[in-house]
């Protein structure tokens, strides 16, 4: 059965594990780190838990009892847009493309270390919170030195205009959207050319390129725009941000 300490105000963690080695550790931690946290010992009791209380972040093992944490991540997808970490055991072959497009926000690897694991947490929340923000109505992106005015279809570096071409800037500003998450880039390809899209792939190396010679201080070293080797993208943040 599920168990939670609840304390008002304090973001609340489903965390889903079935070691139990790693399960009191892992209580006591994020409560110290100011997380409620409410535990799930297989995948059932997950997606049961989930459909009666509310979460603002998910931490899913990947090998579970009864119901694996894909499916179970398929079935928290189905009815919410909750953040979701995965975590997988060290040698346990992860398929970071399909975690991606289940909806998986991140993914984690055991064994971890809590302050790693809480930097992690805390950064997916900073993105949706961002995201949100985004999709209310806010129509300026600010990430670091680069400030998207989205309605004026203007941006600026270390406050200087760039001129961008209509896909460049589309593509700058979902990378900004989803700071710190990775872009498959068939994502990338379906949210910017549209699904129907049968041209080069290269068409987005080439797009990335070109932003990088706009916002990179050095272009053939890249530290804002990451390439995830086989997966796609990714757009950095430091830690002050």
């Amino acid at each position: 059965m599920a168990k939670s300490s609840s304390t008002e105000g304090r973001v609340r963690v489903l965390v889903v594990e079935d070691e139990e080695s790693f399960i009191d550790a892992l209580s006591i931690g994020l409560d110290r780190e100011g997380f409620t946290v409410t535990i799930a010992r297989d995948g059932q009791e997950a997606v049961q838990a989930f459909a009666q209380a509310t979460f603002d972040i998910v931490l899913l093992d990947l090998m579970l009892p009864k119901m694996s944490g894909l499916d179970v991540c398929r079935a928290i997808r189905m009815t919410s847009d909750v953040p979701i970490i995965i975590v997988s055991a060290k040698g346990e072959e992860v398929d970071m493309v399909l975690l991606l497009e289940i909806g998986a926000d991140d993914y984690v690897t055991k064994p971890y270390r809590l302050r790693e694991l809480v930097a992690r947490i805390r950064a997916v929340l900073r993105r949706r919170e961002v995201h949100e923000r985004t999709e209310g109505g806010d129509e300026r992106i600010s990430r670091g030195p680069i400030e998207m005015d989205v309605e004026g279809r203007r941006c600026f570096v270390d406050g200087d205009e760039i001129k961008l071409r209509k896909k460049e800037f589309a593509l700058l500003q979902l990378l900004l959207e989803n700071p710190g998450r990775v872009l498959t880039r068939e994502v990338i390809i379906d949210r910017i050319w549209g699904s129907d899209y049968v041209g080069d792939t290269k068409t987005l190396d080439v797009h990335i390129k070109r932003l990088r010679s706009l916002v990179e201080t050095n272009p053939k070293e890249p530290v804002r725009i990451t390439t995830v080797r086989g997966v796609g993208y990714r757009f950095e943040l430091t830690k002050s941000e």
